[in-house]
Parts: C-alpha cells; sequence; structure tokens
C-alpha cells in the first residue's frame, strides 16, 4: 500500500481544515514545496496536493506553489482541486504533476471526466468525497443525491484506473477511517482506491493494509506528531 503524504494548500500556504471547514483552518507552513521536500527525504513515495481554494471555487489559483512542488521532489506527485477544464488538466500536467485528480466535475459534468481520460489515461483519477454513503460536492459544501458506490462504478466503466476515497465526517477528526465504508468501496469494483480522511495511528494503518487498498493519504496525525511516516512506512512494510 502507497502512503501519500498530504499537502493542502490555500493561499500559497500548507494548511488543514477540520472536515473541509474552511473557517477552522490551521496554517503549518508558508512554503509548501518544503513541506513536500521533508516528506521526501523521510522516505515519502508519492505526494498528495489539494488546491482548497480551487476545491471552492473552480479557480486553479495555487498552480505556482503546484508546479513548484512538482518540481522540488523526483517522487511522483498528484493534484486535485478545483479540476473542471482541461485546460487546468493540461496545465498541471505540463508542470511535471504525475497524476490529475478530478473531484466535482465527475458529478457535474460527465463529459469531462470521459475526455480527460480518453486523453490522459492513468494520468486521471477521480476523487469521490462522501458523507454518509453520498457524494458531496464543490470543496464538500453541497451533499448530492448520487450513491458513491454507483459513481465509482461507472467510474470503472469509463476506464478509471484510481480512486480516492473521503470519508467527510472523518476527516481532520483523527478518528480512524471508516473501516466499513471502505470496505465496500474495495469490494464494489476493480478500481484502485486510495482511504483519504481520519488515518491517525499505526494501527489505522496497518488494518487498512490488510484490506487489499491500493494507498492511503495520511495529513493531520503527520502536522500535529501524532504519527511519524518513518513509522507508518514500517508499518505497511516499507
Amino acid at each position: 500500500m502507497i502512503l501519500f503524504p498530504a499537502i493542502d494548500i490555500r493561499g500559497g500556504k500548507c494548511v488543514r481544515l477540520i472536515q473541509g471547514d474552511y473557517a477552522q483552518e490551521t496554517v503549518y507552513h508558508e512554503m509548501p514545496s518544503e513541506v513536500a521536500k521533508d516528506w521526501e527525504r523521510q522516505g515519502a513515495e508519492y505526494i498528495h496536493v489539494v488546491d482548497l481554494d480551487g476545491a471552492k471555487t473552480g479557480d486553479s489559483l495555487n498552480k505556482e506553489a503546484i508546479a513548484q512542488i512538482a518540481n522540488a521532489v523526483k517522487i511522483p506527485v498528484q493534484v486535485g482541486g478545483g479540476i473542471r477544464t482541461m485546460e487546468t488538466i493540461d496545465s498541471h500536467i505540463a508542470n511535471g504533476v504525475s497524476r490529475v485528480i478530478i473531484g466535482t466535475a465527475a458529478i457535474q459534468n460527465p463529459g469531462f471526466v470521459v475526455e480527460a481520460v480518453t486523453k490522459y489515461d492513468d494520468k486521471i483519477a477521480v476523487s469521490i468525497d462522501a458523507r454518509n454513503g453520498f457524494v458531496a460536492t464543490d470543496g464538500w459544501t453541497e451533499t448530492t443525491d448520487v450513491k458513491a458506490v454507483k459513481l465509482l462504478r461507472w467510474l470503472e466503466e469509463i476506464g478509471v484506473k484510481t480512486v480516492v476515497y473521503t470519508d467527510i465526517m472523518k476527516d481532520g477528526m483523527l478518528q480512524g477511517p471508516n473501516f466499513d465504508e471502505l470496505y465496500v468501496v474495495n469490494k464494489a469494483s476493480d478500481i484502485n482506491i486510495i482511504a483519504s480522511g481520519g488515518v491517525s495511528t499505526n494501527r489505522d494503518i496497518v488494518k487498512l493494509n490488510m484490506m487489499d487498498l491500493y494507498g492511503a493519504i495520511i495529513g493531520k496525525a503527520l502536522y500535529e506528531g501524532n504519527l511519524s511516516l518513518e513509522t507508518a512506512l514500517e508499518a505497511v512494510g516499507k
């Protein structure tokens, strides 16, 4: 299982939110690229970046900071948040990003997802952010009537290889992932599932690894010191 240290960017800075609430923000570093280099030094094999401003507005406001991250490290970088046009995808790929994650647009503009996958194949992933099993959009501010599992199966049909699955109710709470929901999602298709939200202990990581997930994103637990990347990597045998 691949462990993805998360770098959430808002206003060009590395921050963390609680349950996606923009009013509950903690700034951890002024230079996200320095954070990325630190994760690489500690053994990270992939970096997960979220453009929080983009997720909320649909505009890639932190494109420069993301490009700096991609060019600062030798390991691959995946980026999500506000990916709603081919121009944005083209720009990120051109700037050195290895994988671009489409979120809200997967619900609001399915044709865009098909177009992106057709052009970039496995360089495109989709983020399914769920609240009580239903897909949430627009930086988690809106909850739809679309079941996450139904969306997942459609994504598999159109050729999506990787999905980042976030349980919003667990995100930033350091209370552990929603294992039951992840089990259902992982068994629902052959898509690679990256678990996101709530990962806070080595026990969480070991349990996720035993579930045969493709990856897990670790955010607040690393920044708050609840978990070290070194021990987390040891927990998955790396």
